[in-house]
């Protein structure tokens, strides 16, 4: 069938035939309007978070020690290492 024609069939079905729930069994209560709403909204948040575009990634070589020593602290290790060289920034020139 294409859409127009499921839509039309959809329509087509009088409201008496519409689906009444008999509270009988709780599988088949239909989803209230805050279920739906949270169902689309968990849905939505899926996968990675959208970047703030403040950081670049690039390609870079460090010595093993350097990456053993941030890697060992643990999760974060990257973002630490950044906040290093942040730091080194203030007092020193990268040139």
């Amino acid at each position: 069938m294409s859409r127009k024609e499921v839509l039309a069939a959809v329509r087509a079905v009088p409201a008496a035939k519409n689906f009444v729930w008999d509270g009988a069994d709780e599988d088949e209560r239909p989803a209230s309007d805050e279920e739906l709403s949270a169902g689309v909204t968990a849905y939505r948040k899926r996968g990675r978070p959208a970047g703030g575009a403040t950081k670049e990634q690039v390609a870079i070589r460090l010595d093993r020690e350097v990456l053993a020593a941030f890697r060992a602290a643990g999760p974060g290790w990257q973002t630490r290492m950044n906040d290093a060289l942040k730091d080194w920034l203030h007092t020193h020139s990268p040139g």
